[in-house]
């Protein structure tokens, strides 16, 4: 057994009774009523009801076939995936997650390339081909999904209500802060239960006081470190914001840290472009918008956290290449890129679909033109213990007090290191 296949092996340790609930094993290529049915897994739970719209219309365009969608909770799904795809079993298409996310499955033979199946791919963004580009053997493993953006969100009525105006520095959203939480409202929904959530504030403020791409690039060239100055200072404005998070915010979930924006007893979430949908179909009346991140003094640039968010992927297992290459197909067209931005708001990787006549995604777009690489997701997801596992769980220990933010950028320093080669110089 190769190394690679291994890391998969070991994600499905105490998972694999989880298969007899998982739904979609086993039934590749059955028949229902008639007709084939595809199997397709993905983590977004939130947005069951607009791919089963879409799947529909597949479904019309191609007489025979049936797409049976199964959706996992997304902290749970990689594992899931792991132990069905090692037992050989699983979905036929799938989403993948991005960049290091997908290398080892597509790695230990789990994933179908597609260069030479899926000629459209050539059409797509090079940054969002690169989502989903084996750093390993170069070939392309999915149809690119989404870009996504960290993105802060405000509710517009708290702001006016207070008189508060969009901040640009960061003492300017302090101070708003401040404001919100003498009036008796909690001034940032986020907490830290979901490790994941915290990786997501990082995205969201520590670039424009880590450097962006100047940092970046450093630190993959292994020129500097995360132990850097300019890192843990970054790291400090997060543990600023901990006076304006929710009481005994390591309890509060990212479902939790939603609703209590969707129900405005938040003023801000910091989020990405991913979860405007869910807001607005939670609450329709809900007034929000989004504003940049701060930055450091009035003049400088504020870059906004961008990355390639997954793909839709083929299982090499399933009995039925064919039907699942039209599945793929589909999701590369048209009516895939509509649906990704009418339905749930997404920046659909879809070449050539409108998005003008949607004003959040539009801003959305103009917060990409700055834009620096999700640090952690885009960089540094390769090898184990991925720099997302170590920020996340290195910022749980600095909310809940064991840690100072040297000591977070430390431990991840000493993670990543263990396996990228330009840090242990």
């Amino acid at each position: 057994m190769s190394f690679k296949k291994s890391v998969v092996l070991l994600l499905c340790i105490g998972c694999i009774s989880s298969l007899a609930f998982a739904g979609g094993g086993g039934q590749k290529g059955a028949s229902a009523g008639g007709q084939t049915v595809i199997n397709f897994w993905s983590w977004r739970t939130e947005d069951v009801d607009a791919y089963e719209a879409l799947f529909r219309i597949f479904e019309q365009q191609n007489p025979g076939l049936k797409v049976v969608h199964t959706a996992h909770r997304n902290t749970e799904y990689n594992t899931i995936l792991a132990a069905a795809l090692s037992g050989g079993s699983g979905p036929d298409v799938f989403m993948a997650r991005s960049y290091g996310g997908f290398e080892s499955f597509a790695q230990s033979g789990y994933m179908q390339a597609l260069d030479d199946l899926m000629p459209e791919l050539k059409n797509f963004n090079e940054a969002n081909r690169l989502g989903c580009t084996s750093i390993t053997d170069g070939k392309i493993y999915g149809v690119p999904m989404a870009s996504q953006t960290c993105v802060i969100f405000y509710n517009t009525a708290i702001y006016s209500k207070l008189g508060l105006k969009i901040p640009v520095t960061w003492d300017e959203f302090k101070a708003n802060m401040e404001a919100i939480k003498k009036a008796g409202i909690t001034p940032i929904g986020n907490g830290g239960k979901d490790s994941w959530v915290l990786e997501t504030v990082l995205g969201n403020i520590a670039p424009n006081f880590y450097g962006t791409n100047t940092f970046y690039n450093k630190v993959r060239n292994g020129e500097t470190t995360f132990q850097d100055p300019a890192f843990v200072g970054a790291i400090e404005k997060l543990n600023e914001l901990k006076p304006y998070m929710p009481d005994m915010m390591l309890g509060v979930s990212y479902d939790d840290g939603r609703a209590l924006f969707i129900n405005e007893q938040a003023a801000h979430f910091l989020g990405g472009s991913y979860d405007a949908a869910y807001f607005i179909a939670q609450n329709p009346a809900l007034k929000y918008d989004i504003f940049l991140p701060p930055v450091a003094k009035a003049g400088d640039t504020s870059y906004a956290a961008v990355y390639a968010d997954g793909s839709y992927a083929m299982n090499t297992a399933t009995p039925q290449k064919d039907n699942a290459l039209k599945l793929l197909k589909f999701f590369a067209g048209k009516d895939t890129g509509e649906m990704h931005v009418k339905a749930i708001q997404w920046v659909t990787a879809v070449p050539g679909v409108d998005t003008s006549a949607d004003p959040f995604i539009t801003k959305v777009l103009s917060f990409q033109k700055n834009n620096t690489p999700h640090i952690f997701v885009v960089g540094f997801r390769y090898g184990q213990p991925t720099g997302s596992a170590e920020a996340q769980a290195a910022l749980q220990g600095m909310y809940g007090g064991q840690l100072s933010p040297a000591d977070v950028a430390k431990k991840i320093q000493d993670g990543v290191a263990s396996w990228y080669k330009p840090l242990q110089k």
